[in-house]
């Protein structure tokens, strides 16, 4: 498994908007300013948070996006997902049985899903608020 931009971007936006007193509207292009991430990018990553309700979304003067739930209430698993699809470590644990014709006789097939199911606890037993509060 390998965490593209977009998803490393989107936990970047998540935590900078976590940094923030609640319920405070943070422009895109200050966000993409700070991050040092193309605003365009940016956007799409941001539509994608707002369509599935983890960020509020204002347009115009005064507007920008926010958190709309406490930092602690998001998993870095939930906002991975959103943004990557899947976590699966490889194909054919992520597209089902149909992807591999051998899946029901594979062997290595328990040690795969087993391996998923650790990435997957691994990232929902993490939030936001957590990522705050790491010291360096």
């Amino acid at each position: 498994m390998i965490v593209s931009t977009k998803g490393r971007y989107a936990l970047r936006a998540m935590v900078s908007l976590a940094q923030k007193p609640p319920g405070t509207y943070i422009p895109l292009k200050e966000m993409a300013e700070a991050e040092g991430i193309s605003q365009k990018y940016l956007e799409a990553i941001m539509t994608t948070l707002s369509k599935a309700g983890f960020v509020d979304a204002v347009h115009g003067k005064g507007g920008g996006y926010r958190l709309n739930r406490p930092p602690e209430d998001y998993t870095i698993g939930s906002i991975l997902k959103l943004t990557e699809g899947s976590l699966a470590a490889v194909s054919c644990t992520s597209q089902g049985p149909a992807a591999c014709a051998r899946s029901e006789c594979c062997q290595a097939k328990p040690m795969w899903d087993r391996l998923d199911a650790m990435i997957d606890r691994f990232f929902e037993d993490i939030s936001i608020a957590d990522l705050l509060n790491t010291e360096s």
